[in-house]
């Protein structure tokens, strides 16, 4: 049989003392076991790094598609660093048709709002054979992950991990509490439909939109399986899809000599040495805990997270430390990252396995796509693989579990990671966001307060800085600060007579500004039909101050200002609303918008400029704002000084 791929670790690095300039002594980090993450040596004070961005030919799933890759492969490069280390990864594009930018999610980005890797917000999309170099300091520890940001690149595979890890004056509240190491689980979906079919289909008018319907498999590191199951199929597995087989080891390993089919395309299964689908497995020691970091990258899917017979304690969201319970499983949207303690506490025998699945599987939606499955091992396990059929995933429709999970996530308390929201007495402006889906122009579209965002030629960052923000978008007044009170949130928006349209606007906030954003859900097209969206905001981690059902009625809804846990994503179910707080002390543009890929393509966002006049103190680099009316004027145009405008070029984008 052959050996199923084990999740790598990395190596422990050699410390190297010189004393005196007479003698070295080496000091070997301890050993860890195959699965485990060490904390890394000391690290230099800056990294730097090369990425060839380009098309690669990819089995992610047994089944060969075009995908976007770096340096060859598939997911991207690991990045693990140290609190207050500077990040300088050069990006090189080789993508030959499309433009390319890279968000690196979670990271603040405090003096570069430039790196933040936004097309026509923080910079210029890169051009075709052109390079970038992004350079950053990493502030905070965390689970994190990098992803593309134009078009639906992430979609196409443009993503990878980004943890920081905490130096020694730092530490981290929870770290006492795992001696076993680390595990690392990057979750996504994967579609067969390349993103340029799936962006068309989005962008059609009236019957010919066509969704991008759901993902045909959910991806654990970079590895699924399409065509068949690694574990026994059971009735819940046949619930999703009749045809749902399991993958059988020795028929499969047939097609390991085929040329053609494996050693080219790399479609000859999960259990071929040069398979690309491969079974992830952690090896674990029996009687240990370890740190599983979590994070999504997904398109389209929320997911369920569930290690058989293993309870998850809950410590980290989103790079901040939460007071920590305990479940049997989490749910995880696009754009959250979290960490949980698994402890190995199971005693293998001759007749119970020391192997246990771990299994993915869609929440929220009605399923078509079956689990994804990784399996957990014990050294001393008796047998490679678990005996027993893997476990189903909660009830998709099963809503408020959901939230019973994220109504759980509060601020460890005590921690000095946590500080408290600032007083609701110094809020100096709320915004409230409608999220409905509607029509313009015969375009199917996702609104915010009744207005499509739709993001010009001229990146909003480089528009103030140069001060051309009159010819760069439309500047004559901000986004809408609420909806109208008239508007009936159990009614889809063609019954309630409000237009839509489509607008670049911004809203801009004074530097140091206590800004409150209510997120609020209602009816879809269809009556009663209203959907889960999870909401990032770059730049920022912000306070989650509270769920709640049916229409935000300000003043009387009961908010969490004790103990709100930080977060940069957050969900608004249906028909309900979610508050958030944060403080708009970071320089910038930052964009907000729901993290579901077709959804911010057709609109569903917004852009927060802080600071504007402070923007002209930054030292924007030259070549991430040439394009637009930037690049038409540039002979023109010098950094706009503090106080003043410069003049408008007469050309309009």
């Amino acid at each position: 049989m052959t050996r199923p791929h084990t999740s790598s670790s990395e190596s422990p690095l050699m410390v190297h003392l010189l004393l005196c300039c007479t003698f070295l002594l080496a000091l070997a980090a301890p050993a860890t076991t195959a699965a485990s993450v060490p904390a890394p040596a000391l690290t230099p004070a800056k990294q730097n790094m090369t990425w060839d961005v380009e098309y690669i030919l990819w089995s992610p799933d047994c089944q060969q598609r075009v995908m976007i890759g770096i340096n060859g492969k598939f997911p991207g490069p690991n990045i693990t660093a140290r609190a207050g280390e500077t990040l300088s990864i050069t990006v090189n594009n080789k993508l030959h048709t499309e433009g390319l930018v890279i968000h690196w999610h979670g990271m603040r980005q405090v003096g570069t709002p430039w790196a933040d890797g936004t097309a026509s917000i923080s910079q210029c999309a890169i051009s075709p054979g052109d390079s970038f170099t992004y350079e950053f300091v990493a502030d905070k520890p965390g689970t994190y992950f990098y992803h593309g940001h134009f078009g639906m690149q992430r979609a196409a595979g443009l993503y990878g991990w980004l943890v920081v890890n905490a130096t020694a004056e730092q530490d981290e509240p929870y770290r006492r509490d795992y001696d076993g190491g680390e595990l690392r689980m990057l979750l996504s979906d994967w579609y067969h439909d390349n993103v340029y079919a799936q962006a068309a289909g989005l962008e059609q008018k009236y019957d010919h939109f066509q969704w991008v319907g759901e993902p045909q498999t959910i991806l654990i590191n970079g590895r699924g399986q399409y065509d068949c199951m690694l574990g026994a199929v059971t009735r819940f597995h046949r619930g999703i899809d009749r045809r749902a087989r399991t993958c059988v080891r020795g028929k499969e390993a047939k097609l390991c000599g085929d040329e053609e089919r494996c050693l080219r395309r790399s479609e000859c299964g999960p259990y071929c040495p040069q398979s690309q689908c491969a079974p992830v497995v952690f090896d674990v020691e029996p009687g240990r805990t370890y740190r599983l970091r979590i994070a999504s990258t997904t398109s389209l899917s929320a997911l369920n997270v569930q290690v058989q017979g293993h309870d998850l304690t809950v410590v980290e969201a989103d790079g901040n430390p939460v007071e920590p319970f305990t479940v049997p499983d989490i749910d995880i949207y696009s754009g959250e990252s979290y960490s949980v303690l698994l402890t190995t506490n199971h005693t293998p025998t001759f007749y119970r396995s020391g192997s246990f699945w771990i299994s993915v599987g869609v929440r929220g939606r009605p399923p078509k796509t079956l689990p994804a499955t990784a399996i957990l091992r014990y050294t001393n396990s008796r047998f490679p693989w678990p005996g027993s059929p893997p476990p189903a995933t909660p009830a998709w429709y099963d809503l408020q579990r959901s939230k019973d999970f994220t109504h759980r996530i509060n601020a460890r308390r005590n921690a000095a990671e946590a500080p408290p929201p600032p007083r609701t007495e110094q809020v100096n402006r709320t915004i409230v966001m409608l999220n409905t889906q509607t029509l313009v122009g015969g375009h199917m579209k996702w609104a915010v307060n009744n207005v499509s965002l739709t993001l010009p030629a001229t990146p909003y960052l480089g528009a103030y800085f140069y001060g051309v923000q009159g010819s760069a978008f439309d500047a004559s007044g901000e986004a809408p600060n609420g909806f109208p009170g008239g508007y009936d949130i159990d009614l889809p928006p063609a019954n309630n007579s409000y237009e839509t349209t489509l607008s670049d606007r911004v809203y801009e906030l004074p530097h140091g500004a206590v800004v409150d954003v209510v997120l609020q859900n209602a009816d879809m097209r269809r009556d009663n039909d209203s959907e889960t969206h999870p909401w990032h905001l770059h730049g920022h981690d912000f306070w989650v101050l509270g769920y709640g059902e049916g229409r935000y009625t300000s003043g009387r809804e009961r908010l969490n200002t004790e103990d709100p846990p930080l977060r940069n994503t957050v969900v608004v179910f249906p028909h309900g609303w979610t508050a958030i707080r944060f403080v708009a002390d970071n320089v910038g543009a930052w964009a907000f918008h729901c993290h579901i890929e077709p959804h911010l393509h057709m609109g569903m966002g917004a852009v927060f400029v802080e600071g504007a006049h402070k923007i002209r103190e930054l030292d924007v680099p030259r070549e991430a704002m040439m394009c637009g009316v930037i690049r038409t004027t540039a002979a023109a145009l010098t950094p706009a000084k503090p106080g003043s405008s410069a003049p408008a070029p007469s050309a309009h984008r």
